[in-house]
């Protein structure tokens, strides 16, 4: 009984997981323009002048890269296939979103306690894809029925 109720938490934590990472693929592609406008303005100003006039198509191939990692890993991650691979997809993209985009330490007073949620839900992200990472993709997986890992 014990086996069963630990692989059905593992798969109610993937469906949990994956769920954050398709739901923000879909709203960049909802939204393309004004998150590839936003993104150009934050590349330009990590980045500085460098990026020239190239700003607007690096944003788009970010951006296009970005929505891959979301939405392939979070497809992978859900029905626990490579869920390795999905987590370490996953952790690519969310390490630097987490420093680059919500560092806390760099914005003014009242933007603070804001960004310092976002980073930390971003960290408890990163903790539960260190351990899908550690220990793969549990009972209730593609893995798991294709013969890729033996049940516990």
């Amino acid at each position: 009984m014990r086996a069963v109720s630990q692989h059905v938490s593992v798969l109610l934590a993937r469906i949990l997981l994956s769920a954050f990472f398709l739901w923000n693929g879909a709203n960049l592609i909802s939204a393309w323009v004004q998150n590839t406008d936003a993104l150009g303005g934050q590349l330009t100003a990590v980045l500085g002048e460098a990026v020239g006039n190239q700003g607007v198509a690096l944003a788009h191939l970010v951006l296009l890269l970005e929505v891959l990692c979301l939405l392939v890993g979070g497809l992978l991650l859900l029905i626990g296939f490579r869920g390795r691979l999905a987590a370490l997809l996953l952790i690519i993209f969310l390490v630097p979103d987490t420093f680059v985009l919500h560092s806390f330490w760099t914005v003014a007073p009242p933007e603070v306690a804001e960004q310092l949620t976002h980073f930390l839900k971003n960290v408890g992200l990163l903790g539960g894809l260190l351990m899908v990472l550690g220990f793969g993709s549990g009972g209730f997986s593609v893995d798991l029925v294709m013969g890729r890992k033996k049940a516990a």
